[in-house]
Parts: C-alpha cells; structure tokens; sequence
C-alpha cells in the first residue's frame, strides 16, 4: 500500500541522514510527512527512539513518544508494548523521569501484573543508581572545588606577598631617591648626555639640544615631585 511505501521510504532516508551524521534533521524530516507524533509509523517511531538514544540526546523523543503512546488509535497496535518498553528504557530513564515512567506503566492495560512488576522494580534500580551517580558527582564537584579554593588561596597569598614586598621596595628606592643632592643628580644626567650623544657644550650649535635638556629635566623633576618635597631650583 502507499502507506507502507511511505513507511519504507522513511525508514531508508533515516538511516541515510544517520550515516551522513545529520541525525539532528531526523525527526523534523519525519514530522514534514506525517505533520503530528501520533501518526507516525510503528517502525519510524522505533528507529527515532533508537537513534537519538545511541547519540545520547534522548529528551528530543520526549515528548513525541508520549504524545504516540497516549493515542487511543495506537494502543490497538500490535508493535504498542513493544515500543512502550524501548520509550521506557531509552528515553524516560536515562533522563531521570522516574514518577513519569511509573505512572505510564501502572496505567497501561497492555501489560499484565508481572510484567508491572517487572517493569516496576526495574524504575526501581535505575532510580537507586541514578541517586548514586548523583551523590558521586556532587562529591566530585565539591573536592574540586576545594581543591580550586585551595589553589586559589595559595596564589592570593604569594601576590599579596608580592605585592608588600613590592611597596616596601618602592618606599625604600623613593626614601633614598628623595636623599640624592638635585644639582648632583643633574650634573650626572648632563654628563651622561654628554658622553652618551657626544655634543660639545663650547659648540653654538649645542645649546639648543643643552637647553632641551634642562627644560625635559626639569619637567621630569616637576612630574616625580609633589610641591612638598620639591626642593628649591635655581637658575
């Protein structure tokens, strides 16, 4: 029937976008053929669940399979428990929805009391696990975090160390910076322009460079100084 040709020619375009690894345009490609989650095929359906179940993104199937499986039209299929049971083990407990998944399986009439039983004391252990996972992983968290405090404690420390040394250094070099003899100091800069750029104090044409000099001195001496501890200049 055309149906099933359908059905077969969505089941072939699946697997292909899955081995092209465009796994994330399955279920909207699927959608754009049957328009709502409840008429979608049996074997479409299943193949959905089992794909975004092995690439670890379950939640995409949360709410079509339970829209498929509360249709009143689909509990009369033969494939119904079938999927009910993948939708169960692959998509409701590995995300954690363990009242949901109880509530779905005392509510089904396709399952006997055994086979609720069964189910049920499997949300059971997959719930104990879930809680152990979880307590792991806050306890993993919670040492690294400490162990982020402690290192972040370690590296404050030395900059704070660091940084009082630094200031005691600063205040040491200011305190004798403050000491050295203006004209003394000046006389050394001058001599050391003089030696370093080797101009001629007799030559005319140095005073204009000798000048540049005393003024840029004597900026420098303005901009270190504050008014208190500048000490008087004289021409």
């Amino acid at each position: 029937s055309s149906a099933e040709v359908k059905c077969s020619l969505c089941v072939v375009g699946i697997q292909a976008l899955a081995e092209m690894n465009r796994w994330r345009e399955v279920l909207s490609w699927v959608l754009q053929y049957y328009h709502v989650p409840e008429h979608l095929p049996p074997k479409v359906l299943e193949l959905c669940i089992l794909l975004y179940s092995k690439v670890r993104e379950p939640q995409v199937m949360l709410e079509v399979g339970s829209s498929w499986l509360r249709d009143q039209t689909n509990k009369s299929l033969p494939e119904y428990s079938s999927l009910l049971e993948l939708y169960l083990l692959h998509v409701l407990l590995p995300l954690g929805r363990f009242e949901e998944a109880e509530e779905l399986v005392r509510g089904c009439d396709v399952f006997d009391s055994e086979q609720q039983l069964a189910f049920l004391g499997t949300i059971c252990e997959s719930r104990c696990q879930w809680t152990q996972q979880e307590e792991m992983r806050l306890v993993a968290e919670e040492q690294q975090d400490a162990a982020t405090e402690t290192v972040l404690g370690a590296l404050s420390q030395k900059l704070l160390t660091m940084l009082t040394l630094l200031r005691r250094a600063l205040r040491s070099m200011s305190s004798h910076f403050y000491l050295l003899p203006y004209k003394k100091m000046l006389l050394a800069t001058f001599l050391l322009y003089l030696v370093v750029v080797r101009l001629d104090p007799a030559s005319p044409t140095s005073l204009p460079c000798i000048y540049k000099l005393v003024q840029l001195s004597r900026q420098a001496w303005a901009a270190v100084f504050s008014p208190i501890h500048r000490p008087p200049i004289q021409d």
